[in-house]
């Protein structure tokens, strides 16, 4: 999860988070040799005495500063296209879980466990353990098996809620009349925290996620969902 004066992206839980800040860094760089192009540029346009003012052509720049934005634009477009179409990826999903959102709470439905269901609300400050995080704990955590291809399908039963897992490199809609569904696979164990990401009212900011991420292991050993 995020910490105070953090200024990169959190560590990466899924291939796609893992894609994604390949690509941060890649798109980074770009912008760092143009602002330093930029710059310099500048600097010799205000310390280099002109010698002749009268210069009206010059089609080799013009050809240079033509072509040189277009192939970056290209070296951009190229990995966040294959970026785009791999989070669309459903690749014949394991588990399939259905998240609603409501005004201000989450609800999960596990589909494959005989229709299991529960809410999921923030914990309040006075129901706080030593060690829980305020404003993002909540009673009932959504428990997942990692290495193992996930289905979510996300909706709402109010208004538009957006269901994000940064870790995971998940955020996606919920849309009243509307089943969205994102894919992903967990790759290490862990406590996971996400938010709505879509302002949905007064509590928008009281509506937390959790997944506990656990080996497939013990996943099917048993109920280890915690109601």
């Amino acid at each position: 999860m995020a910490h105070a004066a953090q200024v990169g992206l959190q560590d990466a839980t899924s291939p796609i988070m893992e894609e994604l800040i390949t690509f941060h860094d890649h798109a980074l760089m770009i912008i760092f040799l143009i602002c330093f192009l930029v710059l310099y540029a500048l600097f010799l346009t205000l310390t280099t005495k002109l010698t002749n003012t009268n210069i009206s052509d010059a089609q080799e720049m013009e050809t240079v500063w033509t072509i040189l934005p277009a192939i970056i634009l290209v070296l951009i477009a190229l990995p966040s296209l294959r970026i785009l179409y791999m989070t669309d990826e459903v690749n014949d999903p394991s588990l399939t879980i259905k998240s609603i959102g409501h005004q201000w709470y989450w609800t999960y439905e596990y589909t494959d466990y005989g229709g299991l269901i529960f809410n999921s609300y923030m914990l309040p400050p006075l129901f706080l353990e030593p060690g829980d995080l305020r404003l993002l704990d909540v009673d009932n955590r959504v428990v997942l098996p990692i290495e193992t291809p996930i289905r979510m399908m996300i909706t709402s039963q109010d208004v538009l809620h957006s269901w994000a897992v940064p870790t995971l490199g998940l955020k996606t809609d919920a849309i009243p009349g509307r089943l969205n569904q994102t894919t992903f696979t967990a790759t290490r164990p862990g406590v996971y925290y996400g938010q709505c990401s879509e302002i949905c009212g007064a509590n928008h900011s009281f509506m937390p996620i959790v997944l506990e991420l656990i080996p497939l292991k013990i996943f099917e050993m048993g109920p280890v969902f915690t109601l």
